[in-house]
Parts: structure tokens; sequence; C-alpha cells
């Protein structure tokens, strides 16, 4: 059954490719992890000097306790950390604001009250989506229990909405995404399989385009789906890539109108697309996931036409890829099970156990990649073609959430606290 991940428009940068992705219209001096995979919406850092070791003694800024559950991974702004939680069992949905510095909570909002909410798997939560936040204002998404804006100094709710239902089955997963003046929510039920464009300044709907793989003699339980979108700039158009069950589409941002799509056998889609240059990667989900690396430039069906290459072997379906320069970094959702490919050619250049279950989006800056596992050990590998592990860093409890970076310090969250862990001078 699956596990959940908990999802200011920034200038290109290269890291060896060109990556095009754009959240909303801001530049910062200072990195700021606005999305749950960071500001490339990627898992890409800028950070030069992050941590390479630490435990519960070592690198350890603050530890702070956070109430109820959730999977969530902090979003970090302007000195501020937001994530969300759930407690009485899902009954009741709070947004969390934590300060950069101090590591005080300094918000806890009851944005939703649930009287009935429906089961979870046992390895998700009530309060998986992460935020995504803009200045003055954060985005918050609790699946078919609502959607909310809030005022990121008064923490005052600015509006909320409730009405877009799904028969999740196993809880929400889907982050929210935000692209100039709209955010996008995916909303793959057992009983409903839509992508929708909110009005981000009043929760009004833009455009809502349903999915249209044929789910006529596909039992509910494999119409589902919990991947987050991913926006991607194209000459043409502004994409929205977005997998679900038994298809990869690209919309059309400003309209919603179905561009491309491409056909699978697959279901409960976690893990996030990756776009490089003028090819996105596609995880296709369970049971046996692919990745698919996908030409752009498409229209229509495109399943055969612009398939550059296919994975089978050893693909991740929660935690998503990353993409660095000429290769792919993956791990195994149980065992973990790392490997590197080739991204022109799909070729493995190595593969490694590193042990463990993972349900994190690993992350990348300056030179290496962290892979922080359930079980509370954090992998440094070096993001070469040549495999070798630079440390392992143990923690109390292990990491559901993915890691966030503001500056030279890394956020972890794990079950019950949130890290501030950075290299500190003896």
């Amino acid at each position: 059954m699956p596990n959940f991940l908990p999802s200011s428009r920034i200038s290109s940068f290269l890291l060896g490719a060109s990556l095009s992705v754009l959240l909303s219209p801001l530049l910062f001096a200072q990195e700021a992890w606005t999305d749950f995979r960071g500001p490339s919406s990627q898992g890409i850092s800028t950070a030069k000097d992050l941590p390479l070791q630490w435990s519960e003694e070592e690198n350890i800024r603050w530890k702070q306790e956070l109430p109820g559950q959730g999977w969530s991974t902090p979003v970090i702004l302007d000195g501020q950390l937001w994530m969300t939680a759930a407690k009485e069992e899902g009954r009741e949905l709070y947004a969390l604001c934590v300060d950069e510095a101090s590591g005080d909570l300094i918000h806890e909002i009851l944005v939703f009250q649930v009287e009935n909410p429906e089961p979870i798997n046992a390895t998700n939560s009530y309060a998986s989506p992460s935020p995504v936040i803009e200045p003055g204002r954060v985005y918050v998404y609790f699946g078919t229990y609502g959607v909310a804006c809030l005022d990121t100094e008064s923490a005052e709710i600015l509006w909320s909405r409730q009405d877009l239902k799904l028969d999740h089955k196993e809880g929400p997963g889907s982050s929210p995404v935000l692209y100039e003046d709209r955010l996008f929510l995916t909303c793959d039920g057992m009983d409903v399989q839509y992508l929708i464009a909110l009005d981000k300044s009043n929760g009004k709907t833009i455009w809502k385009t349903e999915r249209t793989a044929d789910f006529t003699d596909v039992l509910p339980d494999r119409r589902k789906a919990y991947s987050t979108p991913l926006v991607v700039e194209t000459d043409e158009r502004t994409l929205v890539v977005s997998t679900g069950a038994n298809g990869g589409y690209a919309y059309d941002a400003e309209t919603g109108e179905e561009i491309w799509k491409v056909l699978y056998d697959g279901f409960s889609n976690v893990s996030r697309p990756v776009h490089s240059g003028d090819i996105v990667y596609l995880n296709t989900g369970y049971f046996r996931p692919q990745l698919l690396a996908i030409r752009l430039g498409g229209m229509q069906e495109v399943t055969e036409s612009h398939l550059v290459w296919s994975v089978q072997k050893s693909v991740s379906i929660k935690p998503s890829i990353l993409k660095v320069e000429d290769l792919i970094f993956m791990v195994t959702d149980r065992g973990g099970i790392a490997t590197c490919l080739d991204a022109n050619t799909g070729e493995v250049v190595w593969m490694e156990r590193l042990g463990g279950n993972f349900s994190s989006s690993p992350i990348y800056a300056n030179g290496y990649l962290y892979f922080g596992d359930q079980e509370g050990t954090t992998s440094v590998i070096r993001a070469s073609r040549d495999f070798e592990v630079i440390a392992e860093n143990k923690l109390d409890e292990g990491l559901m959430a993915s890691p966030a970076v503001s500056g030279d310090s890394l956020y972890l969250r794990t079950p019950n606290y949130l890290y501030r862990i950075e290299k500190i001078q003896k």
C-alpha cells in the first residue's frame, strides 16, 4: 500500500542543464523554499555549505516539538516555516508556523474541522500535502477536507473552500502548486479525477479539466493518484504536467486544455514529474513502476511518438527523482536501492543498496545528494558517476516529509519534531 509525501517565479539557473520550471513571479536574494521540492520544484538547492554530518548531539541549531501529526514538508520564506498538522484523528486540521531563527511555534491555526474523516492508509496522515508560499500568503490543502489561503503576518484565513470533494481511500497526498495568479490542485480519487485551477486571490475556479484516460473497465481503487503537478514553460505555452492513474498529461496553464497525454498501466502515483531541456520524466506508479522520458512538443496522445526511453528496474514510487546535469538519481521505497541513470539514454550507471525504507523525496545541494529514510538515517551521497557514500546521519525518528533548505541550514521534519541542522563551530 502506498505511503505519502506529504507537494515566485524564479530565475532559471544552470546546473549543467537548464531548469526552466516557474513558480510565482518573484526573485529572492537568499533561496526560499517555497514549494515542497524547493524553488525549482525539483529538489535542487543552491546552498553551498549544507552540513554533511549530524546527529542528535551534533550540528543541531534547534529541535522543536510539533503538535499533531502530519507529513507535509515545511515551506520557508521571510523567516517563517509553514506546515500542516492534524489532531483528533483527522477531525481538526491545522496550519503551523515556526520562527526560523528561534524554532518557536508562533502560529497554530485551526483551519478546518471535520465531523467524519475517512479512513487513511496506516502510513499516511491527514496532513500530508505540503503548503506553498509566496510573500504575505501561504496556501494549505487537505485534499477533500479543504483548501485555504492564510495571511502569513496575521495568520488570518483569507479564503477557504470545502466543496472539492473526492474519495482518496488512503487519505490526501497531492500538494498545491502556485503559478502567477492561480493555484493548481489535483483531485484524483476513486470517484472523480480532474485538475483544477483556482484564482489565488479569492479561491474561485478559473478552469477544471477532467482526466481523459478510459476508466470504463478499471476498478475504482485503480483510478486514484496522489502526485503533485509541475509547471513547465515551453516556447509555445506554459504547461502543467501531471501524472494520474493510467496516464500522464500536459495541460495549458492558462486555459486547462489538454495538450498531450501518455497512456500507461499504473495508479496511486506519488512521485512528482521532473523536467530538463525538452524532456519530462514521469513515474507510472503502482504496481510495476516505470520511469518514462517524454520529449516535449507533441500534441494529443504521444505514448509512442515522443517516448525517448523507459526504465522498469528499481524505480521509486513515492520518492521523486533528482536530475543533476546528465544524471538521474532515485531510490526505491522498500530496501533502499539507490540508482544512478544516464539521463540521455536511461542506462544504469550504478545501482547500490542503502537499506531502509523511503517515502520522502531526496534533495541535491553543492555536489551532494541527501536521501532520508523512514528509520531515521539520512545518507549523503556524492552526485557522481562513481557511487560514494559521504556520511550516514542518524536521528531518533525517521522522515516521511521531504527535507527543506534555507541559507545553509537543512530542515528535517520527523513525526514529532522539526530540526534545524547546520554546521556549528565548536
